[in-house]
């Protein structure tokens, strides 16, 4: 059984309630953790990936205001705790979703680089994003460098705006764009697009120049303030890895 198939059958129970809204739960997310949850305890759990050659640490409050929106909107049984472990230790094979960000170089070393590898080819999603929101930053020249060399030079590729992400959940024509661009941070562009790596067929590597990241890096109670859920395409993303 590939990984890919046993995430749909641990779903299958609330496959007709995904789509429905939920109240929001009331318990504050509580501060990142190395440990994995239980076996069989969650549906979804958030990991941040450590890795040795950057900044990894960044955004400390996207991860709650994720967990939060899967809260509010899904009936997931989700993990409230933020899990951070190293793209070097093996735990990471067996997350949902991993996610990893910053600033600055990423050069994997020799175990990082073979977890990554491993993790994507048997069906893992990884959500990279860059901090810096500028195509010719450090983050992104030497990420885009780490992809070419473990998938080859053309895996990383820009996802259509028709692509099953955008409808996974909420409704978008697109990446939705970030107060960061908007504002002119970074290269001063609104990325009309975000880049993927697919192995067969199924994305496994989301990688984004919009800061979505920093989008989201906020107190998860000041939500109610928004004349929108900036944070909804968080759900779509989190539904794709774990249905597609």
């Amino acid at each position: 059984m590939t990984r890919s198939e046993f995430l749909r059958l641990m779903l299958a129970g609330a496959a007709g309630a995904l789509l429905a809204p939920r109240a929001r739960a009331q318990a504050t997310p509580s501060s990142a953790d190395s440990r994995l949850p239980t076996p069989g305890a969650f549906d979804f759990w958030f990991t941040r990936l450590m890795y040795e050659s950057g900044d990894w640490d960044v955004d400390a409050r996207m991860p709650s205001n994720l967990i939060d929106a899967l809260i509010q909107y899904t009936k997931l049984r989700v993990d409230p705790v933020e899990r951070v472990i190293p793209l070097a230790d093996s735990r990471m094979l067996g997350a949902p979703l991993c996610y990893l960000a910053g600033h600055k170089l990423v050069e994997f070393n020799v175990d990082e680089r073979r977890n990554f590898e491993t993790y994507v080819r048997n069906g893992g999603f990884v959500l990279v994003d860059d901090c810096n929101h500028d195509i010719d930053g450090l983050f992104a020249k030497s990420f885009e460098r780490e992809m070419a060399t473990i998938f080859g030079a053309d895996a990383l590729q820009k996802l259509p705006a028709k692509h099953p992400l955008y409808s996974s959940f909420f409704e978008f024509d697109g990446p939705p764009a970030t107060g960061f661009e908007l504002n002119g941070w970074g290269d001063d562009i609104v990325h009309a697009y975000l880049k993927g790596i697919s192995i067969d067929g199924r994305l496994g590597v989301l990688y984004s120049n919009k800061d979505y990241g920093c989008e989201w890096d906020y107190d998860w109670r000041n939500k109610r303030f928004l004349a929108k859920d900036n944070t909804r395409f968080a759900v779509n993303i989190v539904i794709y890895a774990l249905t597609a």
